[in-house]
């Protein structure tokens, strides 16, 4: 079993590559071992594009017959986008497959696992699923639920606070923290905030790394179009796909029309206590295709979006710093690390 977990932990190195590149596919590495010696290897690389095990067996060649292919995910077998994988390894000789999981879309789901045990490939399953798992963790919520894997990312300083009496937030963390944001970003398909941080911060929202990365779409909590036309959000709508979520009738058409011009998209979306129904807007984020979403919100949005229970996951920077400012919503006590 260690030597199927070394080889899988490499395949999940692969598919790691993939990242923010490959939604809404999940994240897949591959590896061909022939004789103990690695002699292919491959990844997804973008929706559309050949599978990991594709790429796999183009790189070892003749040498992948009678070999054993490592898989994180459960191989294809229905016509998508691409061909079905289990026909190019069964195709090739592979004679065993390892694989890290099955595969959760309704249309594979032990059914590429059947057709490779049909074809008289052995298979094994499960090696380094909590892993694999974890990394695909926005894929499976979003195959299982069609909404996205929502994590709520906040800056916290060492009292729990997450603004300053004088509602600044912008940089309670320092450079480092920010280096980490910004990847968040880039491996996330939605950034969403609310509209108390457009007026207060007036951000970007954007990837600022070296290297080429695809902009996530911007969401904006707004209920009464509140946006004003002077934000860099608005600014850059052309550049950047940009969302504003309003509730219906709460706002201007003149003020919509001038946003739908600045090359904003605007939502009408039902209201809950006065506010957009966030559960709402992420089955409307679903129908889209975006997996994960990260949010960035203050005190106001983060406690809607408890509320709501639509946060899957929390990420929390931590200032040595006492703010003496905003407390995180829900009855948390921050310790710090």
């Amino acid at each position: 079993m260690m030597v199927h977990e070394q080889f899988m932990a490499r395949a999940l190195q692969l598919a790691e590559l993939g990242r923010g590149k490959t939604s809404p596919n999940p994240l897949v590495g591959a590896v061909i071992v022939h004789n103990d010696r690695i002699v292919g290897e491959g990844y997804h690389r973008k929706a559309g594009t050949p599978h990991a095990e594709i790429h796999a067996l183009r790189d070892a060649g003749e040498k992948a017959n009678g070999a054993v292919m490592y898989v994180t995910l459960e191989p294809c077998c229905h016509h998508g986008r691409t061909p079905p994988c289990t026909k190019s390894i069964i195709e090739a000789g592979i004679a065993e497959v390892v694989v890290g999981m099955a595969d959760p879309n309704p249309l594979v789901s032990g059914k590429g696992i059947k057709a490779l045990k049909d074809a008289g490939i052995r298979v094994i399953e499960g090696v380094l699923e909590k892993d694999v798992r974890l990394r695909n963790e926005s894929f499976i919520k979003y195959i299982s639920t069609k909404c996205p894997f929502v994590t709520l990312k906040a800056a916290i300083s060492l009292d729990g606070k997450v603004a300053t009496r004088t509602g600044e937030s912008r940089w309670i963390t320092g450079e480092e923290a920010r280096l980490w944001v910004h990847r968040m970003r880039a491996a996330n398909d939605a950034i969403m905030v609310g509209i108390g941080t457009v007026l207060a911060d007036d951000p970007l929202l954007t990837v600022r790394l070296d290297g080429e990365y695809e902009q996530p779409l911007r969401v904006i909590v707004d209920s009464s179009l509140r946006i004003p036309e002077t934000s860099m959000l608005v600014k850059t709508a052309s550049e950047v796909p940009t969302v504003v979520a309003a509730v219906q009738g709460s706002y201007s058409e003149a003020k919509r029309a001038q946003l739908e011009r600045a090359g904003l998209e605007v939502w009408d979306l039902p209201a809950i206590k006065g506010r957009v129904d966030l559960v709402t807007l992420m089955k409307e984020l679903g129908k889209r295709e975006i997996t994960s979403l990260l949010l960035e919100g203050g005190s106001t949005l983060n406690a809607s979006a408890l509320e709501a229970g639509i946060i899957d996951k929390f990420v929390f920077f931590s200032s040595p710093v006492d703010y003496r400012g905003t407390r995180f919503p829900g009855g948390f006590r921050w310790y710090g690390v």
